[in-house]
């Protein structure tokens, strides 16, 4: 067991990779957006969503385990990084993070951007995102952490052990 140990932890510590950075960008893509609408927009039911967001947040993954299990095995992605990657790349702490980050601009800032021609969009690139760095960076680290650490969400939907990240090999007693 000690050779094929040995054997795989280079491949598990690019599996952790392979897991990690995709579900840390994907939070910054689909995360920054929300972020910024759930801080500066106003739309209906606004507030309403984002207790709903609140809620899943605050749910520990094994609530939503056999849930998250039934849709993998639907969607066929089952024992692939896929199963991993997609629901840590919709998580909804970073969207927490960042909208906080987000309320830090001053609206002064934006309503400047507005007289001057820009729209909601180039607010969002222009003014929010380099104003919004420290909680994008705060996101970032705490998401990528979290995902490095995972244990819980492999040993679900990773069965073959070649596609094991670190973390669940260093957790196999036969290691």
């Amino acid at each position: 067991a000690l050779i094929t140990s040995a054997r795989l932890a280079p491949y598990m510590f690019w599996n952790t990779c392979a897991i990690v950075f995709p579900q840390v960008l994907g939070q910054v893509l689909v995360g920054a957006p929300a972020a910024w609408a759930f801080s500066r927009l106003r739309f209906r039911g606004r507030r309403a969503l984002f207790t709903l967001y609140i809620v899943l947040m605050l749910m520990p993954f094994q609530v939503t385990m056999v849930s998250g299990y039934l849709v993998a095995d639907a969607m066929g992605i089952m024992d692939t990084f896929w199963a991993i990657i997609l629901p840590g790349a919709f998580s909804t702490f970073p969207v927490f993070i960042m909208e906080r980050g987000f309320d830090t601009i001053p609206r002064e800032v934006l309503e400047s951007a507005s007289i001057d021609g820009a729209n909601q969009w180039q607010r969002f690139w222009r003014i929010g995102i380099p104003l919004g760095i420290p909680g994008l960076i705060s996101a970032l680290t705490l998401g990528f952490l979290d995902a490095w650490n995972a244990i819980e969400q492999p040993m679900t939907f990773l069965e073959s052990p070649q596609y094991w990240p670190l973390s669940l090999f260093f957790t196999d007693p036969a290691n």
